[in-house]
């Protein structure tokens, strides 16, 4: 069973002290390629570097709306910098994580929705996909989307929407990205939205080292964890493990054009 993590921070230092073992026990079990996610300008080299070793490890690069008092206006100059350096390199697939943080009240949200519209921009530009962090802020993305049109669309990671905010992300060219969340007993309204999800929108991802699955509570997270994650999600949306896999490896690599 072959499987791509979408969405990882495996750049952070909660890997530092096992990196290298960790990613030989994905592949043992069948977890090759992964997409690791840029959050702010001061992790952009560390990131790039780790990928550079490692063949079957991709790059996306943005400014996390979490992160928005530590940005700065010339790392919207530097990312333009940085994908104007690496357009067409095998390795970078995206810019993100990018998005727009409604749950965080003390986050300026003109500040996000400039700093988010910039970096749809650049998508666009660079005719790269986009990988979007979405919190209390549906409405908010998909009227910015509805406005930029990118042409390769991208990922909303995590996704924890309604099925009619579903439906808007796949019009608008959108796979709607799927971990750990879901798994916990707690969240009833979500596994009831996933379990309609068209196959072909669906992607996997783990966010490690956050979001834990419920079968491993209280644990950094890993890429090692999506074949469990796998299980969990197909059980709710009543198929088997290899079929969800399968389609969510082709969207991937569809997504990316691997």
């Amino acid at each position: 069973m072959e499987l791509i993590d979408s969405h990882t921070h495996l750049d952070f230092p909660e890997f530092d002290a096992d990196r290298q073992t960790l990613l030989a026990d994905c592949r043992a079990q069948g977890v090759r390629r992964m997409v690791v996610l840029g959050v702010y300008q001061r992790n952009w080299q560390r990131l790039w570097d780790l990928v550079q070793r490692d063949p079957d490890l991709h790059a996306a690069f943005g400014l996390h709306p979490v992160y928005l008092d530590e940005h700065r206006p010339a790392d919207l100059t530097e990312l333009g910098d940085w994908l104007t350096r690496l357009a067409g390199h095998r390795q970078l697939c995206a810019v993100g994580e990018i998005g727009l943080d409604y749950f965080l009240e003390a986050l300026d949200r003109q500040r996000q929705q400039a700093l988010f519209e910039a970096q749809l921009q650049l998508a666009a530009d660079f005719a790269l996909p986009a990988l979007l962090h979405v919190r209390r802020s549906h409405a908010a993305v998909i009227a910015m989307l509805k406005r930029f049109k990118l042409k390769r669309g991208g990922i909303i990671h995590a996704f924890a929407g309604s099925q009619e905010e579903a439906r808007e992300y796949i019009k608008l060219g959108f796979k709607l990205g799927l971990g750990g969340a879901a798994t916990w007993p707690q969240a009833l309204r979500l596994r009831k939205v996933i379990a309609q999800l068209p196959l072909a929108s669906v992607v996997l991802e783990t966010d490690s080292p956050d979001m834990a699955p419920a079968m491993f509570p209280g644990q950094r997270n890993s890429p090692a964890h999506l074949p469990a994650i796998c299980a969990a999600l197909a059980d709710i949306m009543a198929i088997p493990p290899e079929q969800l896999a399968t389609a969510s490896t082709a969207n991937t690599c569809e997504l990316f054009n691997w």
